[in-house]
């Protein structure tokens, strides 16, 4: 499974950002898809995971602000980020689980004035 992000970039607070990732290769199955995000020198955290089965999960500090949305059709999951906050700066990956986890090269979102 390779998995590709687009939509990152320079926001100012208060902002909006659209992200999107396309699923190729053997994409059967999959079972679980979302967005992790990482800070240099801190640990990948969760941002937000749609599941197969409809069940969504989003970190509390997004939660109101962020929306994940997944086409299975399309193999593709978006996540809306509205109201952004310094702190929402970091490296955004997409993110896949098919029995194995799979990741995507990850994309920039810097918020800042």
């Amino acid at each position: 499974v390779q998995l590709v992000e687009s939509g990152g970039g320079l926001v100012q607070p208060g902002g909006s950002l659209r992200l999107s990732c396309l699923a190729s290769g053997d994409t059967d199955s999959i079972v679980t898809m979302g967005w992790y995000r990482q800070v240099q020198g801190k640990q990948r955290e969760l941002v937000a995971l749609s599941r197969s089965g409809g069940s969504i999960n989003y970190a509390e500090s997004v939660k109101g602000r962020f929306s994940i949305s997944r086409d299975n059709a399309k193999n593709m999951v978006d996540l809306q980020m509205n109201s952004l906050k310094f702190e929402d700066t970091a490296v955004y990956y997409c993110y896949a689980r098919r029995g194995s986890i799979f990741w995507g090269q990850g994309t920039q979102v810097t918020v800042s004035s």
